[in-house]
């Protein structure tokens, strides 16, 4: 390696591992609920799987306003600009507070009209809806320390950023086995309990990431910041941020119509489908790390104005998401037969789960390398107009009218629904590179007279 080569991959394992493990531990509790309600029974894993599209759905809120972020704060970082990251944390807390309180209120009064958008059985509509009313307050306080932990990563502290959300989802998981099975003088609470691990785990994280803030070297929250906005950020960052919107609602939504789709094929095919997922979103997690370390590395570097460093660490980025998402493909592969085994599943929904882990095999190849580029690579320089535009083809005009014919016109099997609703990740890879190679994204968007 040449000098070159060994700064950039020095930050970027000093990112990725920390963002990675981060990501992890997230995936992890979505796998420890499953695994737990699935022991109980297959139908409260369903329930709870058709109850975590509420939080995906959120999620894509919580993406494009935290994707803004990452575009300003990784630059002006970069820049030494902290008073201009203080007053983006502002901005984009104001408009997360607004989203996760308004989940937060349709979570906890109307739950069963949020379950019936995702499943007609009656049995996984009330359980769902008994989950998703006692985490519900969950949504907010999210709002709250989601965002602060996103600037954290992008200021140097993403160790400190992956230790405090980590540590609040091994409570989470701990709390799941203490609450679902009623384990020592715990209750035997079952859906309830996983639901009230989930809440209690986002207080303590929220708890944390006050006192980390309140600290003399953290980014603090500035009442002024909080009370007006600066004119000229305000409109930089709701530039940039409305088609990241607008990519993470079309690609999400069209994502949430596959579990839509999936649960009225029946139980085995929502339980099969939860169980993939969980699968391929605990292997992924180093694809979406390099994938996030990657647009924070390039982002500094346009924000100091080393546009030529910036594209040659883009092009890395691009090599090693490949490698990346190659390793994580044949580790799906290698481990399906133990996942099939160890899944409680009836025989019909474990043949489903074995023909979805090898869908998910390739899947994650292409999405490993069109995550990097299109969220990591071309957000940090502000080109996320390609990402809406690309996912709104892919998305709406192919897979999710495939996914609807073949379903319920067709009446294809299931598993051929599924292998055709996967699809948009590798149809998505030749625009992506023709866009990529353009360079639009190799901008440095700071200011030097910001008020």
């Amino acid at each position: 390696m040449n000098k070159e080569n060994k700064q950039y991959f020095k930050k970027l394992i000093s990112l990725v591992i920390p963002i990675a493990f981060q990501q992890f531990m997230i995936a992890l509790v979505s796998a420890s609920d499953a695994l737990m309600l699935g022991l109980i029974s297959q139908d409260a894993l369903s329930a709870v799987s058709q109850a975590g599209q509420i939080m995906f759905v959120y999620t894509l809120f919580y993406f494009a306003l935290t994707g803004g972020a990452n575009i300003f704060a990784a630059q002006y970082y970069g820049k030494g600009d902290l008073d201009s990251v203080e007053k983006i944390l502002c901005i984009v807390l104001k408009f997360s507070v607004s989203v996760g309180a308004i989940f937060s209120f349709f979570a906890i009064a109307t739950p069963e009209l949020l379950i019936r958008i995702f499943t007609n059985e009656n049995k996984l509509v009330g359980m769902g809806a008994e989950y998703l009313r006692v985490m519900g307050l969950s949504y907010l306080l999210m709002g709250i320390s989601q965002v602060y932990l996103c600037i954290m990563k992008n200021c140097g502290k993403a160790s400190k950023s992956a230790i405090i959300s980590s540590t609040s989802m091994i409570l989470n998981i701990i709390l799941n086995w203490l609450l679902i099975f009623g384990v020592g003088f715990f209750p035997k609470m079952e859906i309830s309990g996983a639901a009230l691990a989930t809440l209690i785990s986002r207080i303590v994280e929220l708890i944390w990431t006050l006192i980390e803030l309140s600290k003399k070297d953290s980014i603090k929250i500035r009442r002024k910041y909080l009370l007006g906005n600066d004119k000229i950020l305000f409109k930089d960052y709701c530039k940039y941020t409305a088609p990241i919107l607008g990519n993470e609602l079309a690609w999400g939504c069209g994502f949430a119509m596959f579990s839509v789709i999936m649960g009225r094929l029946g139980s085995d095919a929502i339980a099969a489908n939860s169980i993939a997922n969980i699968a391929k979103n605990l292997i992924i997690c180093f694809c979406l790390g390099t994938a996030s370390a990657g647009g924070i590395i390039v982002g500094n570097q346009l924000g100091q104005g080393k546009l030529e460093t910036a594209k040659k660490y883009g092009s890395k980025t691009c090599k090693t998401a490949l490698v990346v998402g190659l390793i994580s493909g044949g580790l799906i592969l290698a481990l399906s037969p133990v996942i099939v085994n160890f899944a409680n599943l009836t025989p019909n929904a474990a043949h489903y789960l074995q023909i979805m882990l090898i869908v998910c095999s390739y899947y994650v190849v292409g999405k490993s390398m069109n995550t990097a580029t299109i969220a990591g690579i071309f957000c940090a320089g502000g080109d996320s107009k390609f990402g809406l535009i690309c996912d709104i083809i892919t998305m709406w005009v192919v897979v999710v009218p495939i996914g609807l014919l073949s379903a319920f016109v067709f009446k294809l099997p299931v598993a051929v629904v599924y292998i055709l609703m996967n699809i948009d990740e590798i149809i998505k890879l030749p625009a992506v590179y023709i866009h990529y190679k353009k360079y639009k994204w190799l901008k440095d968007l700071t200011r030097n007279n910001v008020n």
